[in-house]
């Protein structure tokens, strides 16, 4: 027995279907991952099994109730108002969850999804214009050019360098970055990054994540995010990542809670100084801490690619800030889905 449920309107590269078998035999003849997810949602299965990427801990497998993937879905359409009928791309693998969810989203509100292959470059062979899109930071760079064909993107899977966001903010096209994990199905806030009113300078970093509906967010005694979104989790959800609460809708992100690095007593946040480090770098980077006899733990900067020099003054860091060290590594360690692996990466390098 399938659950035959999907929009009326709903189209995958133009084409309607009459029924699920309709259109699982068209996805077995087109892809092979679509296929296999497409099966799976239509399974009587009330779940769905999900790989989560391993950023930040050992991959694993997590199951994701269907209807919460569909309230993240109308979630999403509501705060976005992408009614029936939008043009989605996807241009993500369907293997995780970003990917998953942008053909639940389109089954579910009745959109219309075209499909073009998940590589570091989705928009070189596409001339047609759409409303929707998510993709990652990479994707984003490489489109810069033909972000016009698209009137609202979501970005996430990483950090959205400062040099970036000072790259889109002519663009027509609307660009959100994403917080969110697999846990959460997909994004629960979103921050716009460009196409400011009154724009002035800095407004960029001013900008604060805002929470999609059905969602409360409040702050645990380490300062890290709490999360209750009873309609896509049965649990509250207790992150690593210290905020800023501006209100019970808004949040300014600081960093990862086992990422912060205490040197000399003070504690310093390596996602915030690698935003202020992405304006005078272009090769990916980071910094991290790692053991010293009279800090405890120094701030270290590692740097992916061939040596050059790095004017750290020209960052407006604090002198806390600034790297006691600078190393290079010809290649990180990455996830499958291009994550940087700090930690295996830092066991590259010869302290």
């Amino acid at each position: 027995m399938k659950l035959a449920r999907f929009h009326k309107d709903f189209k995958l590269n133009g084409i309607s279907f009459s029924s699920v078998d309709g259109l699982l035999v068209y996805a077995r003849s087109y892809s092979e991952e679509i296929y296999s997810f497409l099966e799976n949602w239509f399974s009587e299965e009330d779940f769905v099994l999900v790989k989560t990427s391993g950023s930040t801990g050992t991959p694993k497998e997590i199951k994701l109730q269907k209807e919460y993937m569909k309230n993240a879905a109308f979630a999403t359409g509501k705060y976005f108002d992408l009614k029936e009928n939008t043009s989605a791309l996807l241009c993500l693998s369907v293997d995780f969850i970003a990917g998953k969810m942008m053909l639940v989203r389109a089954l579910t509100l009745g959109w219309s999804i075209e499909v073009v292959e998940a590589n570091s470059n989705p928009l070189k062979d596409v001339s047609k214009e759409y409303d929707f899109s998510a993709m990652v930071p990479l994707q984003l760079e490489n489109s810069i050019k033909s972000l016009h064909q698209i009137k609202k993107i979501i970005v996430g899977g990483g950090v959205v360098s400062a040099k970036l966001q000072e790259k889109i903010q002519n663009s027509s096209c609307t660009v959100f970055a994403t917080y969110g994990m697999t846990e959460t199905i997909t994004h629960i806030a979103v921050k716009k990054l460009n196409n400011f009113v009154n724009r002035i300078s800095n407004i960029v970093e001013k900008s604060f994540y805002e929470i999609l509906p059905n969602i409360e967010i409040y702050k645990d005694q380490r300062n890290c995010l709490v999360i209750h979104a009873p309609r896509v989790s049965d649990e509250f959800i207790f992150t690593n990542d210290i905020i800023h609460l501006i209100s019970d809708k808004q949040f300014e992100w600081l960093g990862r809670f086992d990422n912060v690095i205490n040197s000399g007593g003070v504690k310093l946040h390596p996602e915030k100084i690698e935003e202020k480090l992405s304006k005078i770098i272009s090769n990916r980077f980071f910094v991290a801490g790692i053991s010293d006899e009279k800090l405890g733990m120094k701030l270290v900067l590692i740097i992916e690619g061939r040596f050059q020099k790095i004017e750290t003054h020209n960052a407006n860091l604090s002198k806390f800030e600034i790297p006691k060290e600078i190393y290079f590594v010809d290649e990180f360690v990455e996830t499958v889905t291009k994550k940087i692996q700090r930690i295996k990466t830092l066991n590259l390098v010869n302290f």
